[in-house]
C-alpha cells in the first residue's frame, strides 16, 4: 500500500475538523476526497503533508509512519502537494518556479528529465518560460503549479482542488493531463468539489461530510449513488 491514513483526528481549536477518518491510495491509483465546502477534503491533504498536525491516528507512506514527519521531509520522500488557490510564486518567471520546484534534488539528469517532462505535458509553460507567473492566466497558473510539484519527481500528488475557477474548456484539459501524469506512473489523491469530473478519472472514492467519511467504493458505485447524486451531481 502507498499511502495508509487511520482513525485521522485533526483539530482547528475545539473544531473537530476529521473525526476518525481511514482511507488510503494503492501504487498506481487515482483515489478522489469528495464533499462540500468544510467537509475536510483539504484538512485530509493538509495533514498528510505536514502542514496540520493530527491530534490523533497515524499516516504511512510505504509503510513508513509520517503523522510527525515535518513538511519538506515529507516532500523528499516522494509526497508532493499542489495547493488549492495555486500558490505559485507571482514575482518569479516560470522558470524560476519550475526550478523552486526542484529544490531537494541535486540530480542534474534526472531534474533535465522532470523538466522535459512538464514540458511535454504542460507545452504551454515552455512558451512562457520567461513570464512572471503572476502574469499568467487562472489556466496557466494551475499547470504551473502542477508542473512545479511535478519537478519534485513524486511518486504521490495530492491535488487540491484542480478545477477551481477555471473555464469548462479548461477543466476538461487539466483533468485529461491528471490521467496522464498518473498514466506516467504518479499515484493521485484528488480533492476536487467538480465531483463529476473527479469520479470520471478516479477509480475508487471517498465522500466525507462535516469531518466524516460517509461512503466509499469504487468510483463508478460511489457516481450511480443515489444520495450521491442528488447532493453532488444534480441528479
Amino acid at each position: 500500500m502507498l499511502l495508509e491514513v487511520k482513525d485521522l483526528n485533526v483539530f482547528y481549536g475545539a473544531i473537530h475538523a476529521l473525526q476518525g477518518i481511514s482511507f488510503h491510495v494503492e501504487k498506481g491509483e487515482i483515489v478522489t476526497l469528495i464533499g462540500a465546502n468544510g467537509a475536510g477534503k483539504s484538512t485530509a491533504l493538509n495533514t498528510i503533508s505536514g502542514l496540520v498536525r493530527a491530534r490523533g491516528g497515524n499516516i504511512k507512506f510505504k509503510e513508513q509512519e509520517i503523522t510527525k514527519t515535518l513538511a519538506h521531509d515529507i516532500v523528499t520522500m516522494g509526497v508532493v502537494q499542489v495547493p488549492e488557490g495555486r500558490k505559485i510564486f507571482a514575482p518569479l518567471t516560470v522558470m524560476e518556479n519550475l526550478e523552486m520546484g526542484a529544490y531537494t534534488r541535486d540530480d542534474k539528469a534526472g531534474i533535465k528529465d522532470s523538466l522535459d517532462r512538464v514540458f511535454r505535458s504542460f507545452p504551454r509553460l515552455k512558451e512562457r518560460l520567461k513570464q512572471y507567473g503572476g502574469t499568467l492566466s487562472g489556466g496557466e497558473q494551475q499547470m504551473l503549479a502542477m508542473g512545479r510539484a511535478l519537478m519534485s519527481d513524486p511518486e504521490l500528488l495530492l491535488l487540491d482542488e484542480p478545477s477551481m475557477g477555471l473555464a469548462p474548456l479548461l477543466v476538461e484539459e487539466i483533468f485529461d493531463i491528471i490521467q496522464e501524469i498518473n498514466e506516467h506512473g504518479t499515484s493521485i489523491l484528488l480533492v476536487e468539489q467538480n465531483a463529476q469530473m473527479a469520479l470520471s478519472i478516479a477509480s475508487r472514492a471517498y465522500v466525507l461530510e462535516t469531518g466524516s467519511i460517509v461512503l466509499e467504493g469504487d468510483a463508478k458505485d460511489v457516481a450511480d449513488n443515489p444520495e450521491v447524486q442528488k447532493a453532488y451531481l444534480g441528479g
